[in-house]
């Protein structure tokens, strides 16, 4: 008899602790879930919120994406901590790097993608997150990027204009209640690069707390990545 998927819901799936090694010699922590049978039909390369406020591989929307999609979606979850962040699964190496430092552990993560040859690689980031996707994402082999809540501080304008002339599917999630960017402000900011697509987020804040806010943000996710798969069902 099927279960409501609520927020401690873990689905099933192949999890598996991963390492990450960094071009100038760390190693980072981390946790790959792929669909428990079958090859996933896209990945999610997480990039998370702030750690100097407490952001980490486990944040709730990370978390249960990891926990849900492989199941729900066919979608593998890569997520891992930036240099310098500990989680239950352990410390990476290094310190915050303020965006800069972190293109070398984005650069680890797709490094391991390729190796892997998981297939379809997305970025999601999340506030600080959606810093580290803008700022070096770009050139990068992915087939897209998807932006929650980001705050666009360390994301220059010239870098975000660079945006426009890429080919890559980019989505940000704005939420109407955001603590550091609201729809108006990213209609305005986000007019340097148009191909850029906003969805505006009624009632929706920079953390996304609540299951109902969680399930938009999975199921905005995954219209992108395996449109098939949409609405995600709420009971398993």
């Amino acid at each position: 008899m099927a279960e409501p998927i609520r927020g401690n819901t873990e689905l099933p799936a192949q999890r598996e602790d991963i390492e990450l090694h960094t071009s100038d010699g760390l190693t980072l922590v981390g946790e790959l879930s792929s669909p428990a049978t079958g090859r996933e039909t896209a990945t999610l390369v997480c990039l998370h919120p702030l750690p100097t406020h407490s952001g980490f591989m486990d944040s709730h929307v990370l978390r249960k994406a990891a926990a849900r999609l492989p199941a729900l979606a066919n979608v593998a979850v890569l997520r891992f901590n930036f240099r310098g962040v500990t989680s239950p699964r352990g410390t990476s190496d290094g310190e915050f790097g303020d965006g800069i430092a972190e293109r070398l552990d984005l650069e680890a993560a797709l490094a391991f993608v390729a190796e892997r040859e998981l297939r379809h690689p997305w970025l999601l980031g999340w506030s600080f997150g959606t810093e580290v996707a803008l700022k070096w994402g770009l050139d990068k082999p992915v087939d897209g990027a998807i932006l929650l809540s980001p705050p666009l501080r360390r994301t220059s304008p010239t870098e975000l204009a660079a945006w426009a002339g890429s080919d890559k599917r980019v989505v940000a999630l704005i939420p109407e209640l955001d603590d550091f960017l609201r729809p108006p402000e990213a209609r305005q900011q986000f007019a340097v690069a148009p191909n850029i697509e906003l969805v505006e987020v009624e009632g929706g804040k920079h953390l996304w707390v609540g299951e109902s806010q969680v399930s938009r943000v999975l199921n905005e996710i995954v219209a992108r990545v395996n449109p098939a798969a949409v609405p995600l069902p709420t009971e398993f």
